[in-house]
């Protein structure tokens, strides 16, 4: 007969459902399997139960990351086509393993990672977050996925190219739709669209518009088609209004957003992941790992309005999710977002926005975010209050010393 494994029973702790206003004592979670079977404020009885005394912690659920990119290993993505797809996985395992010994135990990879990878993680092959990835990123010719340079005259290589398999090329609505196919076919959990120029790539503007409104039509239907949705790369109002416009359901950075096109993006329902972290470590570090000065120039242009947008969703109603967007060497800041955030809003929407909020957009809610019955046991505990300290979420985990997910101990140093 198979063993039963014990159930897990955290006391002594305080705990914080970003539902709430602040951390309460006295509560007491039991983790059963791979979910939260109970949660009360007064003892739970569960006989067989292994005991985890918290010491006073805050127990709160795991982190949600909206906008990463596992694949992308080096700042300065043309250094990646010289990268095989076996280098490449090993570097993404590195990674992904740094990203959850951070206390986030979901991410959702916008660009780049594809079913084998995340195959590798649910299998237990190699530590690290929950996946929901959107394969290969889809642009027009000359847009920001176009990964050629100027000299290519075809296609490129994508077995020994990491630039080719991160990104794919398309044009007008029949061959968009046919791609967007493609990529559910491989197993994307939702479909990233570029809408706009980008400050990585180096030969769009940033202000450029990027498919045209019958291309982003025939991706968000084949997306609902298949019971997916779209999310866009958009930085300037005219991309967000045309992507919204069209059926995209969130929108990716949006620095530049205004008024008019956030009222849009409430009215629509729709979210945007902002990304403040990645524009200000770029500045400060990325010209040391080979990042351009062209690149770099469209980076101040984009930096100016990362703060401005979040206190233009806030006016306008639109609910705003976790993403740090960082390449390479860069993703050991992942954590700093939450610094950044803090100078326009408060700690407690900082981490609603990580928590419930990329639970609205990865549509788990119920399962991601909260602790709760029934919901998924991915569960960190934290050296103090992070309402009143964000940093403890900062120094790459030293202040978390538990860090579950699905109800296996990735992290546990009070044994």
């Amino acid at each position: 007969m198979e063993s039963r494994v014990p159930a897990i029973l955290f006391r002594n702790l305080k705990l914080l459902d970003p539902r709430w206003t602040a951390a309460r004592g006295g509560y007491e979670v039991l983790v059963e399997g791979a979910t939260i079977k109970e949660v009360s404020d007064k003892p739970i009885k569960a006989s067989g139960a292994r005991v985890v005394d918290c010491g006073g912690r805050t127990l709160m659920p795991g982190l949600i990351d909206c906008h990463v990119h596992v694949f992308l290993s080096e700042v300065n993505i043309r250094n990646l086509e010289a990268v095989p797809l076996t280098l490449l996985t090993a570097r993404a395992a590195d990674l992904m393993k740094a990203m959850i010994d951070r206390g986030f135990t979901t991410v959702r990879d916008t660009g780049g990672a594809d079913w084998g990878i995340k195959t590798a993680v649910e299998t237990g092959l190699i530590p690290g977050p929950r996946l929901f990835i959107s394969g290969r990123a889809i642009g027009p010719t000359g847009g920001h996925s176009d990964s050629r340079r100027r000299t290519d005259t075809g296609p490129n290589c994508g077995c020994c190219n990491a630039m080719v398999y991160a990104m794919a090329i398309a044009d007008g609505a029949d061959e968009v739709r046919k791609t967007v196919r493609e990529q559910m076919r491989q197993g994307a959990d939702q479909i990233k669209i570029m809408c706009s120029g980008g400050v990585a790539s180096p030969y769009d503007p940033l202000d450029s518009l990027q498919f045209s409104p019958a291309e982003i039509a025939a991706a968000t239907d084949e997306a609902k088609n298949f019971g997916r949705y779209v999310l866009a790369h958009a930085y300037t109002p005219e991309a967000i209004t045309r992507a919204v416009s069209n059926g995209v359901r969130t929108i990716e950075h949006g620095n530049l957003i205004d008024a008019k096109s956030a009222k849009l993006l409430a009215s629509k329902g729709g979210f945007m992941i902002a990304n403040l972290v990645t524009y200000f470590v770029m500045k400060e570090r990325a010209a040391q790992f080979g990042m351009t000065r062209d690149m770099l120039d469209k980076n101040d242009l984009v930096m100016d309005g990362a703060l401005r947008s979040l206190e233009i969703c806030k006016r306008a109603g639109v609910e705003v999710g976790y993403g740090s967007d960082l390449l390479g060497q860069l993703q050991v800041e992942q954590s700093c977002e939450f610094i950044y955030r803090a100078e326009v809003l408060k700690p407690l929407e900082i981490i609603r926005q990580a928590t419930l909020v990329g639970a609205k957009i990865l549509r788990q809610e119920g399962k991601l975010g909260v602790v709760a019955p029934g919901a998924f046991a991915d569960l960190i505990l934290v050296d103090g209050d992070p309402l009143k300290k964000l940093e403890l979420f900062l120094d790459q985990g030293a202040h978390l010393p538990v860090i579950m997910k699905a109800g296996q101990f990735h992290k546990n140093t009070l044994r």
